[in-house]
């Protein structure tokens, strides 16, 4: 409230000021200031960060590109400002921050109707229409190629949109629709003449041929796209060959199909490339044949994606920091311009004090007249909303967390045997205490114990949701000093970890989950990780429980980061202060 009312203050003085600068500027000349023209400086900013991004120093051509966008004007420096924008979406794209990309990239959109050159909008809609790929949009990535493929522009660029499309059919699973325009492709000369690209289009031929059961011209097609790119050696290249090879023989000979696959994992982890290594570990861990090469590659597949996502984040911190720099330097040279319009107008006000104090007092009685109402009015809905969060809280708390207990008891029920006493004994105990959380839950009474069997339990709750087609691996859980941590943290930590493990079980079908715990002089931090099959965050089903997670966590003042896109698993981070 005190915020919304400093922006109203705020507004009315601006509405004040502006209207005693243009009342003084009646009594001034119309003498216009020429302004310096800022090409110069766009020019020069702009070769510093090429540099930058064609050594690879990204970090680098993103803080000089940024500087550049701040300078240029959308209309009158428009191809600057695009090209500019592109590049920044660019950056981000390689290092997987799509959402990021979309963002900067769509700014540039606007500006495009002051190009006449179609390669700009070209460069800008293709941009755009991967970053949909990658995030499963087929729909938005086909148009922006559609797009792209309409404008007047050189044939290598309608021939490199054509070969998008025709990738997007293959993940929208069209096969038949691909094959054809890939087809077409192998018609064009300039396609046969670039070897890279022709045998891109072959490699993808082969694999529609597999996919509708076409299985001779498949493995001729495939077979000879790996002879080009073995030519060629490109990383990239040859690991995409071999992993649909892979996936050729996967289900025809085990051993051959293995060969590629490891042949693919290796060219992908030679050329860097994040998302395929997984694409190809995924394959492996699925074919393992053994339960000692399943954990090997599971870890290696948890420690990756690990790796992928701090270095991802990392990217998205450089470049928030990047634009937090830009924007503090753009506004410090926006207050000095502030500052002395500020003391022009002082000199103004003088000449007019007695119409300027007529103006003063009238804006001030109106101001505190719609402060007055806003605030009264504002005063009473806050007392309402608060009535009612508080209301929907305690109804929310109750159905919550013995939703989660009944659901425990009912994994127990599935995976026990209820023939043996104990078990019999423990089911009920587990009804004896969600009969006593129904009846003392107002008073926030912990059924759980949080003494030094802490960890037992903990882990028991954890193994419960193991069935024959979930494992779940808990790692350094003993290493936690648990008795120093108080009730509720603890308390805090299991009804995290259960409510996870209770979406990952209603919702994900993974297969495997990986719970570390590492404690630190001040955190105990906490990953999960499962190789469902993901989400997208911004349409959850089960949104409302991970929103009573972060609840959780924040009430005991941790930090929560959930990571997940649909088809590459669920990771949350958890740190939890110590004291």
């Amino acid at each position: 409230m005190a915020h919304d009312t400093t922006e109203i203050m705020r507004r009315f003085l601006y509405i004040i000021f502006t209207f005693l600068f243009l009342f003084s500027c009646q009594q001034k000349s119309n003498k216009t200031t020429k302004q310096k023209s800022s090409k110069p400086q766009i020019e020069k900013l702009l070769k510093t960060a090429d540099h930058f991004y064609d050594t690879n120093d990204f970090d680098s051509a993103l803080y000089y590109y940024n500087k550049v966008k701040f300078i240029c004007h959308p209309e009158t420096d428009a191809i600057q400002y695009v090209s500019t924008l592109n590049r920044m979406a660019d950056i981000q794209q390689r290092h997987g921050d799509y959402a990021g990309s979309e963002s900067t990239v769509t700014e540039a959109l606007p500006s495009l109707k002051y190009i006449t050159s179609p390669e700009y909008a070209w460069n800008t809609y293709v941009i755009l229409s991967i970053n949909y790929l990658n995030t499963y949009d087929y729909k938005n990535a086909a148009l922006y190629n559609q797009k792209a493929l309409e404008l007047q522009t050189e044939s290598w660029r309608n021939l490199a949109a054509r070969n998008n499309i025709a990738v997007i059919l293959i993940e929208e699973e069209k096969y038949e629709e691909s094959l054809d325009i890939f087809l077409s492709l192998l018609t064009h000369e300039e396609v046969r003449d670039d070897a890279l690209f022709y045998a891109k289009a072959l490699d993808n031929i082969g694999f529609c041929y597999f996919k509708i059961n076409e299985f001779e011209k498949a493995i001729y097609y495939l077979n000879e796209s790996l002879t080009l790119r073995q030519k060629k050696k490109e990383p990239f290249d040859l690991g995409k060959s071999y992993l649909h090879l892979a996936k050729f023989y996967e289900n025809r000979n085990v051993s051959l199909a293995k060969k590629y696959m490891m042949m693919s994992y290796e060219q992908f982890t030679i050329g860097n490339n994040a998302d395929e290594r997984i694409a190809a570990l995924k394959l492996i861990t699925q074919n393992s044949s053994s339960n000692q090469e399943l954990k090997k590659y599971s870890t290696k597949y948890v420690d990756l994606v690990d790796s992928i996502f701090e270095v991802r984040q990392k990217v998205k911190n450089q470049f928030a920091r990047v634009k937090y720099d830009s924007k503090k330097e753009k506004d410090e040279n926006l207050k000095l311009k502030t500052h002395k319009a500020e003391n022009e107008l002082l000199l103004v006000r003088q000449k007019n004090k007695n119409i300027i104090s007529y103006i003063i007092v009238a804006i001030s009685l109106s101001l505190i007249i719609v402060l007055y109402l806003y605030l009264t009015s504002r005063g009473n809905k806050e007392k309402i909303e608060a009535t009612y969060k508080s209301e929907t809280r305690i109804a929310k708390k109750l159905h919550d967390e013995l939703a989660n207990d009944i659901y425990h008891t009912m994994a127990f029920v599935e995976n026990k045997n209820l023939a043996l006493t104990e078990n019999r004994e423990q089911l009920l105990n587990n009804l004896d205490i969600i009969y006593s959380r129904t009846t003392d839950i107002s008073k926030e009474n912990c059924t759980l114990t949080t003494d030094k069997n802490y960890a037992l339990v903990l882990r028991e709750m954890i193994l419960g949701f193991t069935t024959s087609n979930i494992t779940i691996s808990i790692q350094d859980l003993q290493t936690i000093g648990w008795n120093t941590l108080d009730r509720n943290k603890k308390t805090t930590i299991y009804r995290v970890l259960q409510e996870l493990l209770v979406n990952m079980k209603k919702h994900s079908n993974a297969n495997l989950v990986v719970i570390k715990f590492k404690k630190t002089d001040t955190n105990i931090g906490i990953h999960y990780t499962d190789n469902g099959k993901g989400a997208d965050l911004t349409q959850l089903s089960y949104k409302n429980g991970l929103h009573n997670v972060e609840n959780r966590i924040h009430s005991v003042k941790g930090i929560i980061d959930i990571d997940s896109d649909p088809g590459k698993g669920f990771k949350v981070f958890l740190k939890i202060p110590v004291s």
